[in-house]
């Protein structure tokens, strides 16, 4: 289907996103970056839906309207996190699980970073760049051919810079058009306040 230029209306209710695909079709040189003091990155095996779901709330859901998984029917999320070619890594500091890390090889030859989020008060101080190397490191193994992620103009501003920083190509842009999950009462409508409210 080919779209003419203009504006086109988003319907109340909904959000619209657009999404820009990149890649890495090589591993590339890891940026410095020092191990944060007091940060650990461990992995998660076969993690219950309920502590995936906290984790997923905290470091992206108030601020960036993450909600995918959120709607994801129980089953559904729950084949995801037990799937061993899912790789799912909390990151800790202070005590407390504050960034998350999920590698998804399912697809042969390619590595998905499916999920890659930090609380907001570690946004800034270098953990980001840090986490970002731990990723790279465990992306390319044996076998892989290209390292892929996804990002939204709802995401953080500072997403899209970090991930092209970071080595990855853009190579698609989307448009995605969804429930507003503050409407429909899985995120209270406080979330996000940057994204206004379109009843």
């Amino acid at each position: 289907m080919e779209l003419k230029n203009g504006f086109y209306d988003v319907p109340p209710g909904k959000l619209a996103a657009v999404v820009t695909h990149l890649e890495m079709r090589a591993r590339v040189p890891l940026r410095p970056a020092g191990a944060p003091e007091g940060v650990t990155l461990t992995r998660v095996q076969a993690p219950a839906a309920d502590w995936y779901r906290a984790l997923f709330r905290a470091v992206g859901a108030e601020d960036w309207l993450w909600f995918s998984r959120l709607v994801m029917a129980e089953e559904a999320l729950a084949a995801i996190l037990r799937d061993p070619r899912v790789e799912v890594y909390a990151l800790r500091a202070g005590g407390a699980d504050k960034g998350l890390l999920e590698l998804d090889f399912r697809q042969e030859g390619e590595c998905e970073l499916a999920f890659f989020g930090l609380a907001s008060e570690l946004i800034g101080g270098g953990v980001g760049r840090w986490l970002m190397n731990r990723a790279i490191e465990m992306a390319w193994r044996p076998g892989i051919a290209r390292f892929h992620v996804h990002t939204c103009t709802l995401d953080s501003p500072q997403a899209l810079p970090f991930y092209i920083r970071s080595g990855f190509v853009p190579w698609r842009r989307q448009v995605e058009i969804a429930d507003d999950p503050r409407l429909t009462g899985l995120l209270p409508e406080t979330a996000a306040p940057q994204v206004p409210i379109l009843r």
